[in-house]
């Protein structure tokens, strides 16, 4: 499998159809080719292992549409926002005596007459879409990357012109453009005058000049669905919400019609109704060769840093203290929130969603909520990836789509604001909230996000029947009084001291942040038996102390100590984090009274 990658890069279409025809050559039945690799996936996978050729496949978002050509390899990141169900399509037909592929392309490269030598296979569509409440920070894929993407396509087709010249017989991994060319499609291409049947464009991944997709780029400029069509992956592999990188084969034609698409007789599934709303001309298409599930981790920017124990430490403290500047010198309140900045759902029993630390910052009037909660917001969305900021007010709650929703007419799933990617921070102001009452909408929207709250689910309306579906979402609450609205974990009077200016971070001490809240919230953690045996008995005394207290406190106590080990790098919960933990604890009950 060896040769320059940029053929796979350039040419994905012609390396899949050299993989299948030397395939069928040495004796393989194309008919049991459905649902399995015949060799191009390894040889993609492969070529891709090395991260540099992986850097060069460029990532289909807003910004770069413009100058990428279809039939190339791209990347695109997003969130499985539906799932469209399957689609039935000519896999493999004969083209006189020779058998053909037309898997990873939406139409019948070959003509197929009446000839009952087809093989009729199936693919999955999935309606992903950028992930919601990503921050700009975390675009890896830069106007300076495109640069350096364009310039090495540029030596590529110059390399390859030379190499031309050089040898004209030269095949590079045998999957060179002469298959492409004598293909029906290829001679269209030519008759038709497309640019592209030129040995100069051919081998290139990007257009001369910012016209190639422009239609839908000017489409919208901040957001670029994408159908995805995946082949060969079982269904348990991929789930709605979902965030993955898929890694495929571009396909777009601004000026196909609707009819043409519906009418081909390679594709299936899609009725004319989705088809008119998710034309060609709006929606890219990209068939996906492989994918993988993305961590926070993969959208921080730098190389992934090694935290070491001292290290994790002075990263801590420095946080910390940040916090608690923001936070109006509120030493508390920043305990607290950085706690929750940890927290995720690491298990579930009983209904019981085991990690979950939402806070409620109360005593916030709309003044301080313009100093600190805007700082507070500001300094979230720096530190993580996905962030939202909801406004909670009582004409918002009694219009707004929360939940998601099916339409059977368009057989589409509706998004609904909380429809969220694992690790997305949320916060809700509720400030802005006045007395009023709230309608049918606003009793099911606040129904609704009790339920996100107290059990980290939401309810996807399918009309006939509703689906609990289970998130993991970092919720926060602004508040003058406690939320009746949306009941935390933790409530907390914020106490503000002062509102001093403080300086803004540099980018080194956000890198490090963002590395340090993501590794250490993925450590494991354990009680030691002596350990638990304190714990045990501190639990009694407290109950012995004061009758009030139920499990929903012990449980909370645990998750804390389980976030403090873990914040300062630490597997195993101590004695001394078990203390800072109850006395944490008792300074807040103390505000509370």
């Amino acid at each position: 499998m060896g040769g320059p990658p940029y053929d796979c890069l350039a040419n994905p279409l012609g390396a899949v159809r050299f993989t299948f025809e030397k395939s069928v050559s040495s004796g393989s039945d194309p008919a049991s080719f459905d649902g399995k690799d015949w060799g191009a996936l390894d040889l993609f996978r492969h070529i891709l292992s090395d991260p540099a050729a992986l850097a060069q496949v460029p990532i289909l978002n807003p910004s770069t549409i413009r100058w990428l050509r279809p039939n190339i390899l791209v990347r695109f990141q997003g969130m499985i926002q539906d799932m469209l169900g399957n689609e039935f399509y000519v896999g493999a037909c004969k083209d006189g005596s020779v058998w053909r592929t037309n898997k990873y392309t939406d139409f019948c490269q070959f003509p197929m007459g009446s000839s009952p030598d087809m093989r009729i296979w199936e693919r999955r569509l999935l309606y992903c879409v950028p992930v919601p409440g990503r921050n700009s920070w975390t675009e890896s894929f830069s106007e300076v990357a495109m640069k350096r993407f364009m310039d090495w396509a540029s030596q590529q087709r110059e390399k390859r012109r030379r190499m031309e010249d050089e040898d004209p017989n030269h095949m590079d991994l045998q999957v060179t453009d002469d298959d492409y060319k004598s293909s029906p499609t290829a001679k269209k291409m030519r008759e038709d005058g497309d640019p592209s049947s030129s040995s100069h464009s051919q081998n290139s991944m990007i257009v001369d000049a910012p016209s190639g997709l422009h239609t839908l780029a000017d489409a919208d400029r901040n957001f670029l669905p994408c159908l995805v069509k995946v082949y060969d992956t079982p269904e348990s592999d991929l789930k709605l919400n979902d965030v993955l990188e898929f890694v495929g084969i571009l396909t777009f034609d601004s000026d196909l019609p609707v009819d043409e698409y519906d009418n081909d007789e390679s594709s299936g599934g899609l009725g004319e109704e989705e088809l008119v709303r998710l034309p060609p001309s709006k929606v890219p298409r990209l068939h996906c060769l492989f994918s993988r599930k993305l961590e926070l981790h993969d959208f921080l920017t730098g190389s992934p840093k090694e935290l070491k124990p001292h290290l994790i430490k002075e990263i801590r403290e420095a946080l910390l203290m940040h916090l608690t500047t923001i936070l109006g010198n509120d030493s508390v309140a920043a305990h607290f929130m950085l706690l929750h900045l940890l927290s995720r759902i690491h298990a579930r029993a009983d209904g019981i969603a085991v990690g979950k630390l939402s806070l409620n910052l109360t005593h916030l009037s709309k003044e301080g909520m313009s100093i600190f909660g805007t700082r507070l917001s500001h300094f979230v969305k720096n530190l993580l990836p996905f962030t939202h900021c909801i406004p909670l007010t009582l004409e918002y709650l009694n219009s707004a789509s929360l939940a998601p929703k099916k339409d059977y007419e368009l057989n589409r799933l509706i998004p609904g604001t909380l429809q969220l990617a694992e690790g997305s921070h949320v916060i809700f102001d509720e400030t802005q909230l006045q007395a009023g009452t709230l309608n049918s909408v606003g009793v099911e929207n606040a129904r609704l996000l009790k339920n996100l709250m107290e059990y980290q689910k939401v309810e996807y309306d399918f009309k006939y029947y509703k689906m609990e579906m289970t998130t993991n979402v970092l919720l926060l609450i602004f508040s003058e009084g406690k939320s009746n609205i949306m009941p935390a974990d933790l409530v907390i009077p914020f106490q503000s001291s002062r509102a001093d200016s403080f300086g803004v971070p540099g980018a080194e001490a956000l890198e490090a942040w963002r590395w340090y809240l993501t590794t250490v919230r993925s450590l494991p953690h354990s009680i030691e038996s002596e350990m638990q045996k304190v714990v045990e008995s501190d639990l009694v005394a407290a109950r012995q102390a004061d009758r009030s207290l139920g499990s929903q406190d012990f449980s909370r106590w645990l998750t804390m100590a389980r976030l403090m080990s873990l914040s300062f790098g630490e597997s195993s919960l101590s004695l001394e984090h078990w203390q800072m933990v109850m006395e944490l604890d008792r300074l807040r009950r103390d505000r509370l009274k």
